[in-house]
């Protein structure tokens, strides 16, 4: 089964670029991006851009709102995302835990829905 693993954290206090933290994070994100390849697991990943650059859209009475940012207002923003073979849920949230980022933000995962 498919699952979807959303990355979110709060931009103030995840690791900076150029820091030694940002070098043993991203260490991190590529040995278990080789797990989730070696397991057969990885389907797609990307980390995304900042928050800032979000626009969002939204019809109302038939017309396009478009906004800047995101939607919500919240301390945790989304970095990125896994896409993921599991057999379950239980090694879907096995590899979840396992993400950098699980240890000072959050991680959600979702079942991709599947249309017969």
């Amino acid at each position: 089964m498919k699952y979807l693993a959303l990355i979110y954290a709060d931009p103030k206090v995840e690791p900076q670029p150029g820091t030694p933290e940002w070098g043993a994070l991203m260490e991190g994100y590529q040995t278990f991006s080789e797990r989730l390849n070696k397991d057969g697991a990885f389907l797609a990943g990307e980390a995304l851009q900042e928050v800032e650059t979000a626009t969002s859209v939204r019809v109302r009475s038939g017309k396009a709102e478009i906004s800047d940012g995101p939607f919500a207002e919240t301390k945790e923003t989304l970095g990125g995302f896994y896409m993921i073979e599991a057999p379950d849920l239980d090694k879907a949230l096995e590899y979840a835990a396992q993400i950098p980022t699980a240890g000072y933000g959050t991680v959600e995962i979702r079942p991709v829905m599947t249309f017969d």
